[in-house]
């Protein structure tokens, strides 16, 4: 079976008319050096170790929203979601001018002639497609999510969280195919032809592209320099959404850290949510032995704290703020429940995905986890979840539940 099928891959296809080599098809279409093996495997070792960091850190994520069972998420340090969170969309965004560049660097590949020479050769195009196509909608998906835009019909976590590993699988089999090409470009030069076991004749070739290349229109210099600076452009003008002394450069960030509702950012609004008229008739719900039903004034009786935490959003924006609130865990014990139990947190907010969430021990046992009614020095603004919130360290924005209106074990 083995020897069939490397008959059927090895078989040679039918070369196609030579007439029908014309416009990008005929011979010495594309002259520039810089459409190298060279630029090519140094672009996509910088284009496949971005996407390697926007993989580990949105799979990090992914299983902090959705735990399996072996997976468990620190309360400390406070800051860790908040900097992979950070790396991950700014990667990505990063990722875009990279990937174009890329692009740029092979495409004369697609007018080779013939088009394929064998049908191993149509495969191995066909596998090219599919990882082009996946970095693509990866990026820019992940690019149109950041507006909260989203012109299609399906739901965007999934779909980005399993197109995250079809990109990443097809970079590891391209790596993996293109080994050989990628170790000559990425040789140093005047030590590529034996250590890649280049023939002198080969050498000598490739010596003279980088010759031709120096009295091109565009040096190889002024290319990498190009690619730098658009990469260096896009990051400049995003990252001060989650780095914040770059917020006021960071022209394109859809948030800037600052700017809100008692200084800070807001995704979802009360009036979004549904949840602008909460009134004297409030209750807070603690379920346990001892069940608990409380009003704002109950919850101002209990030992009140003050924790500096920053909240993170998925889409990548953070911000610190000063909350204040009663303890987590000192509600729990209130209830007759120990501080460390698994619980669910239930929202006011009637429908979204999000409503409920749940706070596993590390965070339901930390003296840092409130549910706040105060923001930076005064009573939460109905944006950021009147009469109480969650606010846990190193959770993802969209856990810290707003408009809290009950608690019990999961």
């Amino acid at each position: 079976m083995s020897s069939g099928l490397d008959r059927l891959l090895g078989a040679k296809l039918p070369d196609p008319p030579e007439a029908a080599r014309r416009g990008p098809f005929r011979a010495g279409a594309f002259t520039s050096p810089l459409h190298s093996e060279r630029r090519a495997a140094r672009v996509g070792a910088w284009l496949g170790a971005a996407f390697l960091v926007c993989f580990l850190t949105g799979l990090i994520s992914h299983l902090i929203q959705n735990p399996p069972g072996w997976f468990s998420w620190p309360a400390s340090p406070a800051w860790v979601y908040r900097v992979t969170q950070g790396l991950h969309v700014a990667t990505g965004l990063a990722a875009i001018p990279l990937l174009l560049v890329k692009l740029w660097t092979v495409y004369p590949k697609l007018f080779e002639w013939p088009p394929a020479g064998s049908v191993s050769r149509a495969v191995s195009r066909l596998s090219v497609l599919v990882l082009v196509g996946a970095c693509a909608m990866q990026l820019l998906t992940g690019l149109i999510n950041l507006a909260e835009w989203y012109p299609w019909a399906f739901f965007f976590t999934t779909t980005h969280y399993w197109t995250g590993w079809l990109a990443i699988g097809a970079v590891a089999v391209h790596v993996g195919a293109k080994a050989p090409e990628i170790r000559r470009g990425l040789a140093r030069r005047g030590s590529a032809g034996t250590a890649a076991g280049l023939t002198a004749d080969q050498a000598a070739d490739r010596a003279a592209v980088d010759v031709a290349a120096e009295n091109q229109p565009v040096s190889r210099r002024a290319f990498v320099v190009a690619a730098g600076l658009g990469v260096g452009a896009v990051t400049l003008t995003t990252v001060g959404q989650s780095l914040s002394p770059l917020g006021a450069v960071s022209v394109l960030s859809p948030r800037v850290p600052g700017v809100g509702p008692q200084g800070l950012p807001v995704r979802q609004t009360a009036e979004r949510a549904r949840v602008t008229d909460v009134g004297a008739e409030y209750r807070l719900v603690v379920e346990g032995p001892d069940r608990l039903e409380l009003t704002l004034a109950d919850l101002a009786a209990f030992p009140q704290r003050t924790e500096r935490l920053p909240i993170t959003c998925v889409e990548g924006w953070s911000a610190s703020a000063t909350w204040t609130g009663v303890r987590l865990g000192d509600l729990l014990v209130a209830a007759g429940l120990p501080r460390d139990t698994e619980v669910t947190v239930e929202s006011l907010q009637e429908r979204g995905l999000y409503r409920k969430s749940t706070v596993a021990p590390p965070h339901a046992a930390s003296s840092r986890t409130l549910l706040a009614t105060g923001l930076n020095g005064a009573p939460l603004d109905p944006d950021h979840g009147y009469p109480l919130r969650l606010i846990a360290p190193n959770r993802p924005g969209v856990l810290q539940t707003k408009w809290v209106t009950k608690v019990a074990p999961a």
